[in-house]
């Protein structure tokens, strides 16, 4: 099968149309006050890294700069790369929502020659061992490292046949498919336990409604859209406090009545060949899973992670990191100094404590208590952050809640556990397909897709 295979480069795969390999638009071209609200999207750096995908919010400019910019527009099944800033990222363009984009000055777009390439294929190509080492050691590193076209028009590429191209992109991607299911299962998960805390605990929409009932004459029971059970925990007033009008009953607080804030070190190193869950944040931003590290890896101390604690960042609180870990073993569990490690009173307490501490109210609340002037590496001080004020009902709705939500949580954790096993084995297999060494029959039985 491997004498099938061809050697070319970028160039050759190229769609024999015009400007079918480009860079971006000369910087002056291309300038933050040609944004406007709505148009044609831009591809940014942050709109890579994503996935396979070009994804994210975007930037547009009007109809109009994007005809003056056509020559560098990317359109569905493009491939776009980074130029600068992170190295080797590689993205598609979508079918939906947009049906063409241009791309900044710190991206390149290829089309590929459907006659000889597939694009996924391509793109999973990119993303092998060889390729991401091969643009590193390529770049160039006059200042901030970078790459440019005549790069990437000379990279080269080994390709099998284009059914066989396909047939690859087809098992990898369907394992990519399940992975960004299990996403957008988890967006909706925590949109609904978001919903259910912001209505019981920050806008008080059962007290409201058993109030507004409570003051119709004659109006019987009080219909709060609750099983019965429930509603009968919340009160049916409200009384004045330092954070303004608050449940009756309700106590106003330190965060420290239903969480202890934890600070025990250890130093992994000591252990250099243990295996170790490594709650860190590049691991948070890549997808919620922790790193699995040999001690000898791992080169400063860290904090150990209860079972029950949830992690909270304290580094740059204006992009919110907020983590429920699902520690195997507690023994075996560390995280970045930058986390701060909240446990509750009670362990039932935990769905409560960490949708609390997602809230919107605690979340401006850390962002108050940072130190370090803006556009630095600003911290927020945990003892400051423990003992912040907010509103506690009683434990008996707390636990409720738990109760509700708790569910939700766990399937949360269950398709981020599915996702990072259907990652390792599409990481696997990657490598191994690409090259040739593994044919496609035998993985598409092995996987039975």
């Amino acid at each position: 099968m491997a004498g099938e295979w061809i050697e070319c480069s970028v160039s050759d795969i190229a769609a024999p149309t015009k400007n079918s390999l480009v860079g971006g638009p000369f910087g002056s071209n291309l300038v933050s006050n040609d944004y406007v609200p709505m148009g044609i999207p831009v591809i940014r750096g942050q709109n890579m890294g994503g996935g396979r995908w070009v994804q994210g919010d975007f930037v547009f400019v009007s109809l109009e700069k994007a005809k003056a910019l056509s020559a560098n527009t990317a359109r569905p099944g493009d491939l776009v790369f980074t130029q600068r800033g992170t190295l080797g990222q590689v993205a598609v363009v979508p079918e939906h929502p947009f049906d063409r984009y241009i791309i900044s000055q710190s991206q390149m777009k290829l089309t590929v020659d459907s006659k000889k390439a597939d694009p996924l294929f391509v793109y999973y190509l990119f993303n092998t061992r060889e390729q991401q080492e091969h643009i590193r050691q390529n770049a160039i590193q006059t200042g901030v490292p970078h790459t440019n076209l005549g790069i990437l028009r000379d990279t080269p590429v080994r390709l099998p046949p284009l059914p066989e191209q396909r047939a690859i992109a087809h098992i990898l991607g369907t394992l990519d498919d399940k992975i960004e299911l299990n996403q957008r299962m988890n967006a909706t998960l925590e949109e609904m336990a978001r919903a259910v805390f912001k209505s019981w605990f920050v806008d008080f929409d059962p007290v409201r409604a058993k109030l507004a009932l409570s003051e119709v004459e004659g109006a019987e029971g009080r219909d709060t859209g609750l099983p019965r059970e429930i509603a009968d925990l919340f009160p049916d007033g409200f009384e004045d406090s330092e954070l303004g009008d608050v449940p009756e009953g309700w106590e106003v607080t330190g965060l420290h009545a239903v969480a202890v804030l934890k600070k025990e070190s250890v130093k992994p190193m000591q252990a250099p060949a243990k295996l170790w869950e490594h709650y860190s944040i590049p691991a948070f931003d890549a997808g919620r899973a922790p790193a699995v590290e040999t001690g000898a890896n791992i080169k400063s101390s860290k904090y150990r992670v209860p079972t029950a604690s949830i992690l909270v960042s304290k580094l740059n609180p204006r992009f919110p990191r907020v983590w429920l870990p699902d520690v195997q073993d507690e023994e075996a569990a560390v995280c970045s100094t930058e986390f701060m490690s909240f446990v509750p009173l009670h362990y039932a307490w935990r769905p409560f404590l960490y949708e609390l501490m997602k809230s919107d109210v605690v979340q401006r609340g850390i962002q108050e208590r940072v130190t370090g002037s803006t556009g630095s590496r600003q911290r927020a001080r945990p003892e400051d952050v423990a003992v912040m004020r907010i509103v506690v009902p009683s434990p008996e709705l707390i636990e409720t809640f738990g109760r509700i939500v708790g569910p939700l949580h766990e399937k949360t954790l269950n398709c981020i556990c599915e996702s990072r096993t259907l990652a390792a084995l599409r990481d696997a297999l990657l490598p191994k397909l690409i090259s040739g060494e593994l044919r496609v029959g035998d993985a598409a039985r092995y996987l039975a897709v």
